[in-house]
């Protein structure tokens, strides 16, 4: 029998990539008892329902910064799937303020809501780039991972609700990564790379949503959940989609690291590795784990784009794109 079913859920920027993925998911191997999607668009929202016409789903315009709005929308709720963000580097660069807003004080909103309305369980979406960050972006996505992990501190024992994090890479199929990007350069013959040297992790939406749907039923509150995915240099990603393009090197941008890191040495003291993913548990005095096996990791280990011991060629990320909405 599902986790999901009979369970209210609802999933904060729930008309994004990840969020449509994840609800056409649900509906596909779950019988729920209803889903809730919160976003601020009302035609990305129009978009999804002739989409998927389910009794189901219903349908809240609000944003993340609205708190009333949100206590209203978790009323009733078991599952709460965080994965509202501002999340374009450049964007969130330009208008820092607005990141904090939605980054920041959004995920504060989130806690305090679904603290006051019972929530049982909280999942937010994070990031690599969260981790060391060198952008503003990273930067409010590692205090949003901060503020998820200390929520249980404030949950209390009565009805404890639970605040975990998911960390992983690039996403192939999101509107975020540099795929559709490079689709469109290639129309020109022409693709623009900052560095030859530049590594990225690299996962489907799909293996996204099923690393989400494997953490819910498991997490007991404080963790951070990173999963075991392939690297890819990002030029080997270009002459795998436009091998007959000429590729040009613009230099490193503002923000840009050459190479991202998942779990870092100081994390890898409290992580205990499993065999597809990892689990950062909390150096806190509220933690409680209800979980049995993993592995301690040796000192000094660090995962990281550049040393990852799974790589992708150029046939494995061509298929990854056609099991992408490319």
């Amino acid at each position: 029998m599902s986790y999901f079913n009979d369970k209210t859920i609802l999933i904060t920027g729930g008309t994004g990539s990840f969020g449509r993925a994840f609800l056409k998911t649900l509906l596909r191997e779950d019988n729920p008892k209803s889903i809730r999607i919160y976003s601020r668009g009302e035609m990305l929202q129009y978009e999804t329902e002739k989409l998927f016409p389910d009794d189901r789903i219903r349908f809240f315009i609000g944003d993340v910064r609205d708190k009333e709005r949100l206590s209203r929308a978790m009323n009733g709720v078991d599952i709460v799937v965080h994965a509202a963000a501002l999340k374009q580097v450049p964007a969130c660069e330009y208008n820092p303020i607005e990141a904090v807003k939605t980054n920041i004080n959004g995920s504060i909103n989130i806690i305090d809501t679904a603290i006051d309305n019972n929530v049982d369980r909280v999942l937010a979406l994070s990031t690599d780039k969260a981790v060391h960050p060198v952008n503003l972006y990273g930067s409010t996505k590692m205090v949003a991972e901060k503020l998820f992990m200390q929520g249980n501190s404030y949950s209390g024992d009565i009805h404890p609700t639970k605040f975990s994090c998911v960390r992983y890479g690039n996403v192939v199929g999101s509107r975020g990564s540099v795929v559709p990007l490079f689709l469109e350069q290639k129309k020109s013959g022409r693709l623009t790379i900052t560095d030859e040297r530049m590594t990225r992790f690299w996962l489907t939406l799909e293996e996204g949503v099923q690393f989400v749907r494997k953490c819910l039923p498991i997490m007991t509150g404080g963790e951070v959940f990173v999963p075991k995915i392939p690297s890819m240099k990002v030029i080997d990603l270009a002459h795998a989609m436009a091998p007959d393009a000429k590729i040009e090197t613009i230099g490193i941008r503002p923000g840009e690291k050459l190479h991202e890191i998942l779990l870092t040495e100081d994390e890898a003291r409290h992580t205990k590795e499993y065999d597809t993913f990892f689990v950062i548990e909390p150096e806190l005095k509220f933690w409680k784990n209800g979980r049995t096996g993993g592995r301690s990791l040796p000192e000094g280990f660090r995962y990281s784009s550049d040393n990852n011991t799974q790589w992708l060629d150029k046939k494995d990320f061509n298929r990854m794109i056609n099991l992408s909405s490319y």
